[in-house]
């Protein structure tokens, strides 16, 4: 099973590198819109990306509700859950 932890390092890699964001500015708390400046296309590029990473589809709709980067890491390391 992949930890919590794990899941953010491997985020906090695809935000840099997609995106060109400061490692320093991606914190659990940090809320993607306000902080990080992703907008709706940055989203759906982010969740192709973590749909590689899991192997699995991700619906739109479990990401309606994210606002911050544990927001993200928590619905991507439930896709790991059996």
């Amino acid at each position: 099973m992949v930890s919590q932890q794990q899941v953010f390092e491997t985020l906090r890699t695809y935000l840099v590198e997609l995106f060109e964001i400061p490692p320093e500015k991606i914190r659990p708390e940090a809320l993607l819109l306000e902080d990080l400046d992703l907008d709706s296309i940055d989203a759906v590029d982010l969740v192709v990306k973590l749909q590689d990473y899991t192997g699995r589809k991700i619906s739109p709709a479990e990401f309606k509700s994210v606002r911050t980067v544990q927001d993200v890491v928590e619905r991507v390391h439930a896709q790991f859950a059996p």
